[in-house]
């Protein structure tokens, strides 16, 4: 760091820190929802919801000394997300459990923003872990605040990082979110067509209501659109091409099931066993096959970067290795081992450990296999976890009891369109992400240590 650029700790840096009475909350079914350490992490601009706890409104006014406000910086002090920061939305309809402070910077001192990006940095982050006091359940005391040293820009530098890190973060936080609603969209439709054969059994129970051809299509149509007659009729006037295409699909659904070892499906499908629709390459492993130089090489894709979704370099191995075993983008990877899970890896070339599968197949498209993969996940997770070892994990054996409904050709080809179209945006939405964390995350180091000057990146937003 320059020494040209002046310091400041981060008790100087706030003029109040929200606390809690540093003991457990009691919590209930229901109530004022109660953010806690797992709620915070560096991804997410906002604490998430998803494993919330609630407090009874008694607990609320009587067991907390204060309460966050819009603006406030959460940040968590103990357990694995030990450092974690997140901003605290508006409005505020939570409280804040132990093992956490929401943070006010001083407007006379530091720009808010600018305070939540600087603690998001590696040069911050890497020092809370240095003050660290325990490795089994890592904390560090608020009385060492005074100790976390950042640097302390002019007031404009200040204002464009902190606005500049707050705009990068929410273009990435929309593209987490419309990613999650293409995968639930895709993940509805396999569900609907595939595993619970909606729209057969909408032409089923129509045929059974004694409707003509005409009103069996249309069931169908229904069953698939989600729409109602009144919606449908609209669409054929207002969008027509998309309403034939429409037709088009649903006439392609048989009327009728047949039984099945899977139960039963749709007539003139098949049942597969799931390695039968796809190839899973195990990987290699990588410790037998390490870099010839340190300039050419391959980052190792272990189950730990597959949960991250990026190879954080800890491990690299040759570039050499077999082709099977190399992973691009947009390929799809399954963990048979550990933490069972599977997913569309964009996180660049790696190399495939061992514990891990590369998914492929010369025969079905990448939507096709990944999501009947993902509807057997649930028990392949079963199994493992029933295993009497540390690792739980799958064998072949598990894939081959796998079943997978197939439909015949001509539904498979019209169904692939909007499938693909679906997968292959998801995964172009995901890779820019990944090319804004990668901008936000290199810029803002250099920008705090004045490698690059505000000036520069002003001048390059313009042009």
């Amino acid at each position: 760091m320059s020494d040209l650029i002046n310091e400041i700790n981060l008790m100087d840096a706030v003029e109040f820190i929200v606390d809690n009475r540093g003991r457990t909350a009691p919590t209930e079914e229901c109530g004022i929802p109660l953010i806690a350490t797992n709620c915070v992490n560096n991804e997410n601009l906002y604490p998430s919801k998803e494993k919330i706890r609630y407090v009874s409104q008694e607990t609320y006014e009587n067991w907390f000394r204060s309460h966050p406000i819009p603006g406030d910086i959460l940040l968590t002090n103990k357990g694995s997300q030990n450092g974690a920061v997140c901003l605290v939305p508006d409005p505020v309809d939570f409280c804040i459990a132990q093992d956490m402070v929401a943070l006010r910077a001083d407007p006379n001192k530091i720009y808010p923003l600018y305070l939540f990006a600087v603690l998001r940095s590696s040069l911050v982050q890497n020092r809370i872990k240095e003050l660290n006091v325990d490795s089994v359940i890592p904390h560090f005391k608020k009385t060492d605040f005074n100790k976390l040293y950042f640097p302390l820009l002019g007031k404009e530098e200040q204002k464009f990082i902190g606005d500049l890190y707050l705009m990068l973060s929410y273009k990435i936080e929309l593209s987490r979110q419309i990613n999650q609603t293409l995968e639930s969209i895709a993940q509805a439709i396999f569900k609907s067509w595939f595993v619970d054969f909606e729209p057969v059994k909408a032409k089923i129970a129509a045929l059974e209501a004694g409707e003509d051809s005409e009103g069996v299509t249309r069931a169908a149509m229904r069953a698939i659109s989600g729409k109602t007659d009144d919606e449908l009729d609209k669409m054929e006037g207002g969008q027509p091409e998309d309403y034939a295409q429409l037709k088009t699909t649903a006439e392609l659904f048989p009327a009728a099931m047949q039984d099945s070892e899977l139960g039963e499906v749709p007539e003139g499908w098949e049942v597969k066993q799931l390695d039968k629709i796809a190839h899973y390459q195990n990987g290699l492993a990588l410790q037998k096959f390490r870099p010839e130089n340190e300039d050419e090489y391959l980052p190792a894709l272990k189950i730990a970067q597959l949960k991250k979704g990026y190879a954080d370099g800890g491990e690299k191995a040759s570039v050499n290795i077999k082709p099977e075993c190399i992973v691009d983008n947009g390929d799809v990877v399954f963990s048979w081992s550990g933490s069972l899970m599977v997913d569309i890896w964009c996180g660049g070339k790696v190399a495939l450990n061992q514990h891990l599968f590369k998914v492929t197949s010369e025969k079905y498209s990448k939507w096709f296999y990944y999501y009947w993969t993902k509807h057997h996940l649930s028990e392949f997770q079963r199994i493992a976890s029933a295993k009497a070892v540390t690792m739980g994990h799958i064998k072949r054996e598990h894939l081959s009891s796998a079943l997978c409904a197939t439909p015949c050709s001509h539904i498979f080809e019209n169904v692939s369109k909007t499938m693909e179209c679906l997968v292959e945006k998801s995964i172009e939405v995901r890779l820019e992400n990944v090319m804004l964390q990668n901008l936000r995350d290199t810029l803002l180091p250099k920008l705090l240590s004045g490698e690059i000057s505000v000036d520069v990146v002003k001048l390059a937003k313009e042009n």
